[in-house]
């Protein structure tokens, strides 16, 4: 079976995206406003793009009339962010934070989550979370529909700085099995890590 993308709806191209492209690692973001509210929100549009310089993404939607995501207007305001990884032990707590809180309310609040000053940004990191990486702004890319209206808000940060636990931490390696991440899937599905396994590369003789 082949389904062209422009033969259907926007809706059913993201249904087969996200049923596609599984399992997901979800981005928890924190940002600062203005004001000095922290926002912290959850993103699954979310991977690495570079080691060198070491560069993570993730895409927000924008709402209804193209406005941009809280997170995204803080990020392009203060230029510094904090990502950090959801697992098994906070995820509860990471995905209340994608209830639609209106600016000036803090979803960390709301969710009940501890912060602590960032080492090398101005954003707070999660206590709550095993890993962050602090983050600056190394491009903001909007990302137009066929009708030029742009939907999406692409982030790319170049990660400063490193928070592992120690419990976690070993060899310069990350210990995933303490880790537990969580992984997304469609709808309101997500995943543990389950069973791992290795495959060693090719090589050509």
């Amino acid at each position: 079976m082949y389904i062209y993308s422009d033969q259907q709806s926007v809706q059913e191209n993201y249904k087969l995206l996200m049923g596609s492209v599984v399992p997901r690692p979800i981005a928890f973001v924190t940002s600062i406003n203005e004001d000095g509210v922290i926002n912290a929100a959850p993103f699954s549009f979310y991977n690495i793009v570079s080691n060198d310089p070491p560069i993570v993404m993730f895409s927000a939607g924008r709402e209804k009339g193209g406005k941009m995501k809280h997170t995204v207007t803080n990020i392009i305001e203060n230029k510094e962010f904090v990502v950090h990884v959801v697992d098994q032990e906070n995820l509860e707590q990471a995905n209340h934070t994608a209830i639609d809180a209106p600016k000036g309310v803090s979803e960390v609040e709301l969710a009940s989550l501890t912060t602590i000053p960032g080492e090398s940004v101005s954003v707070p990191r999660i206590v709550e979370s095993k890993i962050a990486m602090e983050c600056v702004l190394h491009q903001h890319i909007e990302l137009q529909n066929k009708n030029g209206n742009v939907n999406f808000d692409m982030v790319l940060g170049e990660v400063k700085c490193f928070y592992i636990e120690d419990d976690i931490y070993y060899d310069g390696k990350i210990n995933i099995e303490k880790l537990n991440p969580i992984g997304r899937l469609a709808g309101p599905g997500y995943c543990y890590l389950g069973e791992s396994f290795r495959i060693s590369r090719p090589k050509y003789k």
